[in-house]
């Protein structure tokens, strides 16, 4: 069992690590494209400026992402060897074309886009980001399809003890994926917005460039508030999904130890006792799970006693309850980080921020902005943290047990030289994403340059229709 505890744990950590970047790649290379598109139709350089200073950031988060999330692909033949071997039928369409499509694709127009400005015409080179924010965006398209089946298994028959796909169809249209995508394409869309949002903040705080930040800022409140309202929708879809395809993830993450009344109270805090099955603490709000669940007041909620008995008649004896306190809290502080986000990103929208210096003087707002970047990145991980340990004590659900997918050869301490060994690797790149980051956040965007260092007699034509 430690064995399989440290393994979990090595890939828990590298998980949220990578995870740190790929939502802030999508946003960004979203926001870059829509600021560079207006400086292609309105042909103001503020535009061009705003899109090259963001890319900058971009470019340093993608590369460690890529590079994290490499290390990510070495675990599943190292330390998950008999997990492979099991689904590696199903999930080898899906990853393959993650690296040789999307991937590629994103790599090779981030380079069209990083060289070509001044060299390809206006029109074409703005293309280039929008294929950056396709190819990012599929990337996570075919990974969540991947993920999907192991929280949902479709598309597959068993054979000589293992999965084998029968239906790519099936596999891109799982229920679990229609809402496990949406979900995260669209938090991922807050994440950059509220990091343009924190860093625009900076800049006008100290009353820099304040119309291209300024104006930086509002793409980014009104897009972040239009993501975050969608992720809360979506969220809300997949939750009653789970009432369907996860039911007990659905009742560890209330601790709900039995079958809920036919009108359901959610529980808004709880002190949950794991030993005795019972909350002796708890703050309910009436009506309110029935609500969450199935949009009206009534409808029973199945609780984990009863469904515990169920997997043990289905799937024979065994403990089929996730950690119960970590699936609680995790979805408590996900829906709080996304309640305030939507919360300060529609009091940015709505109170008239149109004018440059009226924004800046608004400074007890802009201090609050900077700190809120680290709100979709708890939203983030803490959302992670339970789709996973919710599916506990499964590594594909319904099939194939956690415990049973580890790789029988690799000992405790290989395990352990792996996790120190990938700790050290990852503090170092920390230590340079902030260094970065802060060094280009301080030098700020590059300064505005005259018409005859643009050359604009040969740039003006391609604005031509």
């Amino acid at each position: 069992m430690w064995a399989v505890w440290l393994d979990r744990w090595q890939f828990g950590f590298t998980t949220v690590y990578h995870f740190l970047f790929v939502p802030l790649t999508i946003g960004l290379a979203f926001l870059i494209s829509v600021m560079e598109t207006m400086y292609v139709t309105k042909h103001d350089i503020m535009y061009r400026r705003m899109a090259q200073f963001w890319g900058k950031l971009f470019l340093i988060n993608f590369a460690l992402g890529v590079v994290t999330g490499i290390m990510q692909e070495f675990q599943f033949g190292m330390n998950w060897s008999n997990y492979s071997r099991f689904v590696g039928d199903v999930f080898g369409a899906p990853l393959a074309i993650e690296s040789l499509a999307a991937f590629f694709l994103e790599s090779a127009f981030i380079g069209t886009w990083l060289f070509g400005w001044d060299k390809l015409p206006p029109k074409i080179h703005v293309l280039s980001i929008w294929m950056v924010t396709i190819g990012v965006s599929l990337s996570a398209f075919w990974i969540l399809t991947a993920n999907s089946f192991m929280q949902e298994p479709v598309g597959y028959v068993m054979s000589h003890g293992r999965a084998h796909m029968n239906s790519f169809g099936a596999l891109i249209t799982n229920p679990q994926f229609r809402v496990e995508f949406p979900h995260v394409w669209f938090g991922a869309l807050t994440t950059g917005s509220f990091f343009v949002a924190g860093v625009s903040a900076y800049y006008l705080l100290r009353r820099r460039e304040i119309p291209l930040f300024a104006q930086s800022f509002r793409i980014a409140v009104y897009t972040g508030l239009i993501a975050s309202v969608l992720v809360a929708v979506i969220g809300h879809a997949q939750g009653q999904h789970l009432i369907k395809a996860q039911p007990m993830k659905m009742a560890a993450s209330e601790a709900l130890w039995h079958t809920s009344p036919y009108h359901a109270p959610w529980s808004l805090v709880a002190w949950i006792d794991a030993k005795d099955h019972r909350n002796p603490f708890d703050i309910e709000i009436p009506y309110a799970l029935s609500i969450l669940s199935y949009n009206h007041t009534y409808g029973s909620v199945p609780g984990i006693e009863e469904l515990q008995e169920q997997y043990v008649s289905k799937y024979g004896p065994g403990n089929y309850v996730p950690s119960v306190w970590v699936t609680f809290w995790t979805f408590r502080v996900m829906v709080l980080a996304g309640s305030l986000m939507i919360f300060l990103a529609m009091y940015g929208a709505f109170r008239g921020l149109r004018d440059d210096e009226g924004l800046a003087k608004r400074r007890q707002y802009l201090r609050i902005m900077p700190w809120a970047i680290s709100l979709p990145f708890i939203a983030n991980s803490t959302g992670w943290i339970m789709t996973e340990m919710g599916r506990q004590p499964w590594a594909v659900n319904g099939l194939l047990k956690t415990a049973d997918s580890i790789s029988p050869t690799v000992g405790v301490p290989l395990v352990w030289t792996t996790i120190i060994g990938f700790g050290i690797v990852y503090a170092a790149f920390a230590v340079v994403d902030v260094y970065l980051f802060v060094t280009f956040i301080k030098k700020g965007p590059d300064p505005e340059r005259g018409p005859e260092e643009m050359d604009a007699e040969a740039l003006q034509p391609a604005f031509e229709p």
